[in-house]
């Protein structure tokens, strides 16, 4: 599993991402769409972009999409991923862009990285017309997730503790962050963000992706097992989750 916050361990594990979970927060990034009213000509920075997903989506709507991200490969995924499109590499904290040059700026499963939410909230809107968008969304809490079943489970096996719910992933997390860097929380939601996986073998590798062929092995055993109420009947696991989401005011 992969350090939030490492850049290169992302950038070492960006191809797996993508294959595994690059479109898996589509439910929540078409939530963002539909609330921040993007659409032909709405000028989109998408920060923490990853493997640029959410790119090819805006420019199915016609948006004129940014990305940057701060892991070297995957901006150039994204570059790939958004047909082209204009990708940088660059912190949420700390965007190279001018004052109010987007419509709307968004932040999918990206927050929770920085290092300071404030400031991050803060440098989204920066790079907004006022009158524009922050859109934000990120993991609900683990009671949502199946995800979190497992992984609660692997928590057990190592003798770790689970890890705690965030800030932002509890009900009003994320309005209460963007609240706090000043702007007006507009609308706000959960959605379904479920993740398949068509065989045991995908499962161990989306669920500890980045790890070493070693931690694989000696976990297999206990992902399948915790895993196997979420089995399709097909050889499959069908994991059920949510994430939240939250729209505001610059």
């Amino acid at each position: 599993m992969v350090d939030g916050a490492d850049a290169d361990g992302w950038s070492q594990v960006a191809q797996g991402w993508a294959e595994l979970w690059g479109s898996f927060a589509d439910p929540a990034r078409r939530a963002l769409v539909e609330a921040a009213a993007i659409g032909a000509g709405t000028r989109v920075l998408d920060a923490g972009c990853g493997s640029g997903e959410f790119l090819s989506l805006l420019a199915e709507h016609g948006a004129d999409a940014v990305g940057a991200d701060p892991a070297p490969a995957m901006v150039a995924l994204a570059r790939g991923a958004g047909d082209g499109a204009d990708v940088v590499l660059a912190d949420i904290e700390d965007l190279p862009f001018s004052d109010a040059a987007f419509d709307v700026a968004t932040a999918v499963n990206a927050l929770q990285f920085a290092d300071d939410t404030t400031d991050a909230v803060r440098e989204l809107a920066r790079v907004v017309r006022p009158g524009g968008f922050v859109a934000v969304s990120n993991w609900a809490e683990a009671a949502l997730n199946d995800i979190d079943v497992v992984e609660a489970a692997i928590a057990e096996a190592r003798d770790d503790e689970p890890y705690p719910d965030g800030p932002l992933r509890p009900t009003g997390g994320i309005e209460t962050a963007l609240a706090a860097a000043g702007l007006e929380v507009v609308d706000s939601g959960v959605v379904d963000v479920p993740w398949f996986a068509p065989d045991e073998v995908t499962l161990v590798r989306g669920i500890l992706l980045g790890e070493d062929a070693d931690v694989m092995a000696s976990l297999h055993a206990v992902i399948v097992a915790a895993a196997a109420p979420f089995r399709d009947g097909q050889g499959g696991y069908m994991l059920h989750n949510s994430f939240r989401w939250a729209v505001a005011r610059v």
